[in-house]
This record gives structure tokens, sequence and C-alpha cells, in this order.
């Protein structure tokens, strides 16, 4: 068997301005995948060594169940901590649980603390109490104090490590600090000054600290007005004062005020990113979810609203059953009938995902409600005009029946009208009743949607047709 040579695409890629990342490719996998049958561990080492640790964590999810554990065992205590920090939960956590508890522990040891308490906290709790008790004194405390807080809080993300002088100090004295310090975190942007009670007072930028003169004190060059959240702070508001703000680093505070740590973009980017897939999922009806979860998992997730949805659709189903004698009379209107709901649904899907995104955003307030709701009033009036002449026409011409054109499209101005109000009513209410918008307004707004629609146009028919 030809043997895939990762060394050559990534020849490759540094030749080629377009791809300059190492691609990891469906023949790398099956080589891999045959290496682990073989129990090849020399071309295991050859296939794997060229490759970036977030590499290494998709090979691991795209591997079957019983290859990830062969390769947990070939790794052993070499597995880099960098790789954990990169897998999805369900691959994590069947990760973790093959790996020597000793190792685990080791790999922890070696992550900033907000890394750690990211990996323990996606795998499973019996596990995760056992590798903490196993855990050194100093880092085990670390860890205890950041799951004291609120899941998604800014004290689960808070990085311990952190730079903090007096305003007193002098620019090369900070500097010198700084060069004998064998234990700076992996990631800063900002130093911090803080008061004699650790109770932030200023930052200091890199960029404007190296280019100040060694005498000057920090106090003259420091931002007197530093960026800090309570530990408690929901992570979602924490992404959004980054985003806001520009921020490339945020203090975290503990109660009294005192710095305890802190907060970097590239957490605050994973941050926003889960957001959006769980906003997303959520919007779809399905919970928290990765494609490496089991099918029982997959399904049990999926299967909560599936069922709301079956509810809801029995409830359409019955607007139905009361004009039954009018459908049997004018078999057209069972024809028409799913043009007006799936009409309206989508309208209403349109219209519910611009709101609920705005939501997240904060773009939609309290301040511009009334405003938005209007301008979707008027969006949606103009779309059911323009859908009603030409669903009113066409049903017209083809069913030669003008009074029926007229009912149908009446019915799908109503109906595109409601469901453009319903699509942001129903966000911005659910939001006012402290709900995840995400969660629960797709399920209202389809079945505003189908039990106007089909009210709208069988009611209209029974009244004008029959």
């Amino acid at each position: 068997m030809a043997h895939y040579d990762p060394s050559s695409e990534q020849q490759k890629s540094k030749s080629s301005p377009q791809q300059d990342v190492f691609e990891v490719t469906p023949q790398l996998i099956d080589e891999i995948s045959h290496a682990l049958q073989e129990n090849d561990s020399e071309q295991l080492d050859y296939l794997l060594e060229p490759l970036h640790s977030a590499d290494v964590a998709d090979v691991f999810e795209q591997l079957s169940g019983n290859e990830r554990v062969e390769l947990v065992d070939y790794y052993g205590a070499e597995m880099d901590p960098e790789v954990l920090m990169e897998l999805e939960d369900s691959a994590l956590d069947q990760v973790i649980h093959k790996m020597d508890d000793q190792h685990v522990v080791d790999a922890i040891s070696q992550m900033e603390s907000d890394d750690a308490v990211g990996i323990l906290e996606d795998i499973d709790e019996a596990e995760r109490d056992r590798i903490i008790a196993a855990m050194p004194s100093e880092e085990r405390l670390v860890v205890e104090e950041a799951f004291s807080y609120p899941e998604d809080s800014a004290g689960r993300m808070v990085q311990k490590n952190v730079i903090t002088v007096p305003g007193s100090w002098t620019v090369g004295h900070v500097i010198k600090t700084l060069r004998a310090d064998e234990d700076l975190p992996s990631e800063f942007y900002e130093i911090f000054v803080v008061d004699p009670l650790h109770h932030p007072i200023g930052t200091v930028s890199l960029s404007r600290l190296i280019r100040a003169e060694d005498k000057t004190h920090v106090s003259e060059i420091m931002d007197s007005d530093p960026k800090v959240v309570p530990a408690s702070k929901d992570q979602e508001e924490v992404a959004y004062m980054f985003r806001q703000y520009d921020l490339t680093s945020m203090g975290v505070v503990d109660e009294s005020g005192r710095l305890m740590g802190m907060i970097t973009v590239d957490d605050v980017v994973d941050v926003i990113n889960e957001e959006a897939q769980e906003d997303i999922m959520r919007m779809a009806g399905i919970q928290e979810t990765d494609i490496t979860e089991t099918i029982f998992e997959a399904s049990r997730n999926r299967i909560v609203w599936l069922l709301v949805n079956l509810l809801t659709a029995i409830l359409a189903s019955m607007v139905i059953a009361i004009f039954d004698g009018t459908i049997q009379q004018m078999v057209a209107l069972a024809i028409l009938m799913p043009i007006v709901a799936s009409m309206g649904g989508n309208a209403g899907t349109q219209t519910m995902t611009v709101a609920v995104r705005a939501l997240a955003t904060r773009d939609l307030t309290s301040s511009n409600v009334r405003r938005v709701i209007g301008k979707e009033f008027s969006i949606s009036l103009l779309i059911g005009l323009v859908m009603a002449v030409i669903i009113g026409v066409l049903t017209s011409l083809y069913f030669s029946n003008v009074a029926l054109g007229g009912v149908i499209a009446v019915a799908m101005v109503i109906n595109m009208v409601c469901a453009g109000l319903s699509g942001i009513l129903v966000p911005v209410g659910l939001d006012k009743m402290n709900i995840d918008p995400a969660l629960a307004s797709s399920i209202f707004v389809t079945t505003i949607t189908d039990v106007i629609g089909f009210y709208a146009f069988l009611g209209l028919a029974s009244i004008t047709l029959l």
C-alpha cells in the first residue's frame, strides 16, 4: 500500500499562497486507520508527527470509536494537552475516559487555568471529580474556585495567571521583571496596574509599554479606566463587551473588587462560536450536540422538540377539521392550503431569524423595538401583496375561478402580515420573559402561521365560495 506523505502536502502548501495550512484529508484518515489496524507505530509516527494539535484533534473526531481508543493507547503519556483542548465534547469524553488518570492530570496541569476548566467542565461529572481530587493542591484550588461560579460565567473563563504591577514602578523595572519571570501567561496583551489591596486601577498595553522611556512611571502611561467584569457575569455578556469595545483582554474581579485574573480574546472567540452554534441548534429544536456523539444521544437530543412540534401540528389539523365539509365541497382548497401555510411559515422564519440575531447582538432593544415592529409590518405587507397578486392570478387561471383566486390572495396577505408580526413579537416577548428566544421562537411562530393561514383561507372560502 502506498503511504500518504504529509510532508509533501506541507511543501505544496508552502508554495501555494492559497493554502498555507495543512489539511486532514480522507486519504490521511485512511492511512492512519490502516496503521492502527496493523499496529504500525512507525507509520503512525510518520503520519502524525507533522500535524498541528488541532489537526490531530480532527483525526480523533473522524476515526471510529474503537480506532479512537487505539490512538489514545498510541499516544499514552505523550498526549499533547493542546489536542484535548481542541476536541469536541463527545470525543473528549471518550478520550479522557480511556486515558490514565495521572496522564490526564499531567496534561491539565500544563494548561492555563481557563483551559483546564474548559476541559473539565466538558467531561462526565464523576470522572471530573476523580481527576480534580488527583490534582496537586495548588492547581486543584484554582479549578475548584472556578467551579464555584455559575456555568457560562466569567469566573469559569478566567485565566488566573495575570501580570500585575503597582503604579509606582517604572517602565524599565516592569520590563526587567517580565524578562526574568519564567511563569508568564502563554498569551497576554496588557498588564494590570493594581493598588495595595489588589484592586485594578489601570491597564497598560504592551505596545505602549515598550515605547515608553525606562524611567517613566507606569501610572503616567496607564489607561485609568480598566475594563473589568465581575466573575458572575454571563459569558455572552463578556463576548458582547469584547465586540462592542474592540478589547483584546479584560480583567475579572471577585465580589470585593479584587483582581482575580483576566479573559483574553482567544477565549472570547470560542465563546462567540459556541453561542452562535447554540442559537442555530436551538432554532432547529436541537439541544447541545456534536457529530461524534452516539446514536442514542443524538436521538434523545432531537426528540424533545419534535414531540412539541407534534402537538402543534395536531392543533393545526384541528383547524382544518373544522372546515372538513368546506373542503369536501371544493377539492381545490385542499390543493391550495399548503401554499398559504408554507409561505407564511417561511416568511415568519425569516423575520424570526433576524429578530433573534438582533436580540443576541443587542441591536434590537426596548428603545427601538416599536420602530422595528412597524418596519417588519410594512415589509410583510409589501411582500404579502406581491405574493398575493402572483398566487391569485395563477389560481384564477388554473382553476378558472376568479373568486377562488381572490380568496387565496386575501388569505396570503393576512397570513404574511401575521407571520411577519409573530416573527418579531414572539422572540421579543420571550426575551422579556427571560426565555431564550432561539430555543422557543420557531415552535410558536410555525404554529401561529399554520393556524392563521388555514383559518383565514378556509374561513374566507366557506363565506364567499359556498
